[in-house]
């Protein structure tokens, strides 16, 4: 029997991290032929995870510019995957989350009149702002995908209510538990000098990320006004936040923190220092999508800087809560979880809503079961 042709389309280090396990389950079957292309939408920190996991392009778009726009990024992902997909003729095109990559791949998919298949398919704030512009972006793709790999119960039933059909849905886990469960170790030595040198035992850290572009200014502003804040009035506490490189984002955080010997700002950290950083950390305080995920694998709270989120399975087992931006507030949501064990052990000790390490599996197995190479329906992700 013929193999399958399938093409995997990432831009972005989060996609690459969520995909890497995928890849590897894809690239080790032996009736699918699996071909890796990238955008490179962000360019340096996709080549680091690509490195991480010993991935190889089988074609690079290599688009990323200074200062790129969401329009001109979109119109040259689209235009360019065009050659790319004539030439390759692949059967199903595979494409995670929600970035500019994801959506203008669907799209140019689309138009060759290929199947798509969505990774992390059915998260919705129901915001169309907020997060910006990766919820539209998730809504789009799911309009044009055939095949929707969603991680829980209620991302599914987020599809259903769009009318998605139920048959289209498969609920995985989300694959991001796989890649760090794969790369933590209990005696991990940090690559990063600045990490190797911390006493991260002593004492209780936080780790912190802020990013988002509807935080950039005053609400960027206000949460490292509550940081500061924070080490101030906690004598013990160290905050390890690595900073985006944006430059908005960058002159914000280091004109507020930089100088302070308990606030360690670092460049952004290669992945594998970067989870076992969230695996040791005492809470995670942050605007990330991702690490509302990563976080509960690893049993740490995460205070979400944001007023919605995507990720209702977090907050309704209790893994996650939403803080905002205002200062008061979040500066009186972390000291509750410093000082209070109670309410600590309460948002740990429900079930992780994101996944037990088999994502990857799974979709693999549905994958095959799909395509008709095998006849057993695989079970879906459950907690």
């Amino acid at each position: 029997m013929a193999k399958l042709k399938i093409m995997v389309v990432i831009g972005t280090r989060p996609e690459a991290i969520k995909m890497a396990p995928v890849i590897d389950k894809l690239q080790a079957e032996t009736r699918f032929a699996t071909v890796l292309t990238v955008t490179a939408q962000h360019r340096e920190l996709l080549d680091q995870v690509l490195d991480l996991f010993q991935l190889e392009a089988d074609y690079d778009l290599d688009i990323m510019s200074s200062q790129q726009s969401l329009t001109s990024l979109t119109a040259r992902i689209v235009t360019d995957l065009r050659a790319i997909l004539e030439e390759a003729e692949p059967d199903l095109v595979v494409v995670h989350g929600d970035t500019t990559t994801t959506v203008a791949a669907s799209l140019a998919a689309f138009y060759q009149r290929c199947q798509v298949v969505h990774v992390e398919a059915g998260l919705r704030s129901y915001d169309k702002y907020a997060p910006f512009p990766e919820e539209i972006n998730r809504r789009l793709t799911g309009v044009v995908a055939d095949l929707h790999f969603a991680p829980t119960a209620e991302n599914r039933s987020n599809l259903v209510q769009e009318n998605i059909v139920s048959e289209q849905i498969f609920v995985t886990g989300n694959t991001v538990i796989d890649a760090g469960l794969k790369l933590v170790e209990a005696e991990y030595q940090f690559s990063n000098f600045r990490l190797s040198e911390l006493d991260l035992a002593t004492g209780q850290f936080i780790l912190v990320t802020a990013h988002r572009r509807e935080n950039l200014g005053q609400a960027l502003e206000h949460i490292c006004q509550a940081i500061k804040e924070l080490v101030v009035n906690n004598d013990q506490l160290l905050v390890v936040f690595p900073v985006h490189p944006n430059p908005q984002v960058q002159q914000v955080v280091y004109n507020y923190l930089e100088h302070h010997e308990r606030i360690f700002l670092l460049e952004p950290l290669g992945y594998r220092d970067f989870i076992n950083l969230v695996a040791e950390s005492y809470l995670v305080l942050s605007d990330s999508g991702g690490l509302q995920e990563e976080a509960p694998a690893f049993d740490k709270p995460v205070l979400v800087l944001r007023d919605t989120t995507e990720r209702q399975a977090g907050l309704e087992s209790g893994r996650l809560r939403l803080v905002g931006t205002e200062r008061a507030r979040i500066v009186r949501e972390v000291e509750r979880l410093l000082t209070d064990k109670q309410q600590y052990q309460q948002m740990i000790a429900g079930p992780n809503p994101y996944g037990d390490g088999l994502a990857s599996r799974r979709i693999v197995d549905y994958l095959l079961y799909y395509c008709n190479f095998s006849a057993k329906k695989p079970d879906e992700f459950s907690y």
